[in-house]
């Protein structure tokens, strides 16, 4: 009786082959000594691969996406007779702005896990001050703070994590200044290492912290309130006022050159409308600032 055997599908020969061209021309490397600044965006985000490993999957995931990019563009101007060879400088390209683009991915996690921090480090640092003043020790301040203070508790159970494993406070503390995103976490960070280091008292130096940082917010509220008088100014008469007056005049001079309204133009009408409504939202949504006085 004679065995079968199974053939491997292209799609498992591409997910094998892959790994191993990019392993063999040894492109991660190249892309990490070319962005040396990757290195560091990757642990400041607190991703789980390695670098090595993170520019491996943006690799693979480029050359996906630039060949699906590429048969799209060939078969939208196949009818045009175009040469297949100009395929080829298109799929390099499309490969390139590919890679940028998942190399971007890192600092969109730093800036959503600044906005995260940003938006309790106030109310967590004056958490920590009243520890300290009522003569709670710090590490047990730090213990208290991780336990379900806002979003800043799983930032401090990174620290307090670290020095259970042994680290030494004064270390654990210095890492996670250096790796941290908020400008504004990083200055309580840092006099609570200046006051371990130096034995210094750290409730003037924090308050004084604490209350700069206030000062910050308040800076930024007034600045967000300059912009959104103009953003909304913007939004009155992108969204509201032209597509209203528009749509009148429009309907009235089609009453003369005798255009019908079909409902797929009032279906294109109303999506353009709403694109333009998600705009404006993501636009508000963007600058607003995470504060919390």
């Amino acid at each position: 009786m004679m065995s079968t055997r199974s053939v491997p599908s292209s799609e498992s020969i591409i997910q094998v082959a892959l790994p191993r061209v990019i392993e063999t021309i040894n492109l991660p490397y190249l892309i990490i000594r070319k962005f040396p600044a990757l290195r560091m965006e990757i642990l400041k985000a607190h991703m789980k691969e390695t670098p090595e490993q993170y520019v491996k999957k943006s690799i693979t995931l480029a050359i996906y996406a630039s060949v699906g990019l590429d048969v799209l563009v060939f078969f939208l101007f196949s009818k045009f007779n175009v040469d297949l060879i100009l395929l080829l400088p298109i799929l390099i390209l499309l490969f390139i702005f590919s890679v940028l683009f998942m190399l971007q991915a890192p600092k969109g996690f730093i800036r959503k896990r600044e906005r995260e921090i940003n938006k309790d480090v106030l109310f967590a640092g004056r958490y920590l001050l009243v520890k300290i003043q009522s003569g709670v020790p710090l590490f047990n301040a730090l213990i208290d703070a991780s336990r379900g203070y806002g979003v800043c508790a799983k930032y401090f159970k990174e620290i307090v994590d670290d020095i259970n494993i042994g680290v030494p406070i004064e270390d654990a503390l210095e890492r996670a200044r250096e790796l941290n995103c908020s400008e504004k976490f990083k200055l309580i960070l840092s006099e609570l290492v200046t006051s371990l280091k130096t034995g210094a008292d750290i409730v003037p130096s924090l308050t004084e912290v604490l209350t700069q940082i206030t000062d910050e917010q308040i800076l930024e509220i007034k600045a967000y309130n300059k912009k959104l008088n103009a953003i909304m100014m913007m939004y009155l008469i992108m969204a509201t006022v032209m597509p209203s007056l528009g749509m009148t005049m429009f309907t009235v001079i089609s009453g003369f050159v005798s255009f019908r309204m079909t409902p797929m133009f009032i279906f294109l009408v109303v999506f353009s409308l709403s694109l333009v409504q998600l705009f404006f939202l993501s636009i508000f949504k963007s600058i607003r600032p995470m504060v919390n006085l």
